[in-house]
Order: structure tokens, then C-alpha cells, then sequence
């Protein structure tokens, strides 16, 4: 079961990152698919200041330094950009095994995680929308624990919220 959420500029992609970081848990990975440009890195960073509960929280893109951790109370996140990977052998050295065990994990072009891709995750595809800011975002859920989430979230309303 997917769900999509349809926002119309950053304030909702800003929206629906708080939603789900208000749902977050150590031990969650979710990986975040989309082209260049549609606001990957744009939701981590509103993720992982909803996560710290402080809207300042400085963010930088983990571009260059592949992985960016965040040491928040009350869980770690771990911000992974894989795009410079040239071999899924290399994430060991990032140490993603203690992030999938302890904290969160967002990690932007998972596809160069290939067969160490873990099972329970929720994958986040984003596309574009109807005009230049606008964003569609396929939340698909991989695992009981996810699916019953994004189930939750769409029963109470919440992600109704982040679409207006």
C-alpha cells in the first residue's frame, strides 16, 4: 500500500517531513528517491529539525562528507547522501550498520545501497508537481511496522494536514 501527498511548495514538503518525523523511531530507514533538484535534501533537513524540535537547527548537506550525524534528543539522526558511491561495499566504512541499529537513518540515492538495502524501511519517492514548487510524494511502505504508520497518519488527518 502506497500513499501519495500532493504539496504545493516547500512549506508542505516542510509539512509532511514533520508529520513523519513526529512517527520516527531508532531503527527506522527511509530512503529518499527522486532526480536531482526535487527536494531531497530539503526534506531531510526539515526532518531532522522537527526531530530536534528546533526550527535553526543547522543542516548541512552531507554532499561531501557522504553522512552527517545528529546526536538530538531524543533519537541520533543519520543523514546519508550515497550519490559519490561507486560500490554498495562502501557504505561499511560510513558505519550504516550502527545507524540502522540505533537512530535514524534518511539516505538520499539509496539505489547505491543495492543488495544491502534493508527490508523494513519506508522508501520516499518524490516527482514534480503542477508547478515549479509543487511536489508529489509516493510514501511506500516496506514492512508491518511501516505500513501500519503511514496507515495511522492517514486515518488521523495528519497527512491531510501537510497537503494544504
Amino acid at each position: 500500500m502506497s500513499k501519495k501527498v500532493a504539496v504545493s511548495d516547500q512549506n508542505g514538503t516542510e509539512a509532511l517531513a514533520a508529520t513523519l518525523a513526529s512517527t520516527a523511531k531508532a531503527g527506522d530507514v527511509i530512503l529518499m528517491h527522486g532526480t536531482l533538484g526535487m527536494g531531497k535534501s530539503a526534506f531531510c533537513r526539515a526532518f531532522v529539525r522537527a526531530v530536534a524540535n528546533n526550527p535553526h537547527e543547522e543542516v548541512p548537506s552531507p554532499t561531501f562528507t557522504l553522512v552527517q550525524i545528529y546526536e538530538l534528543d531524543p533519537l541520533p539522526v543519520w543523514h546519508f547522501d550515497l550519490y559519490r558511491l561507486s560500490d554498495p561495499e562502501e557504505v561499511h566504512e560510513l558505519d550504516i550498520e550502527d545507524a540502522f541499529a540505533d537512530a535514524i537513518s534518511l539516505i538520499e540515492w539509496p539505489d547505491r545501497l543495492e543488495y544491502l538495502t534493508p527490508e523494513n524501511r519506508l522508501d520516499i519517492h518524490i516527482e514534480p508537481g503542477p508547478n515549479p514548487d509543487a511536489r508529489v510524494f509516493v510514501l511506500e511502505p516496506h514492512g508491518a511496522d511501516w505500513q501500519t504508520r503511514i496507515e495511522n497518519l492517514n486515518d488521523d488527518g495528519a497527512l491531510s494536514r501537510a497537503q494544504q
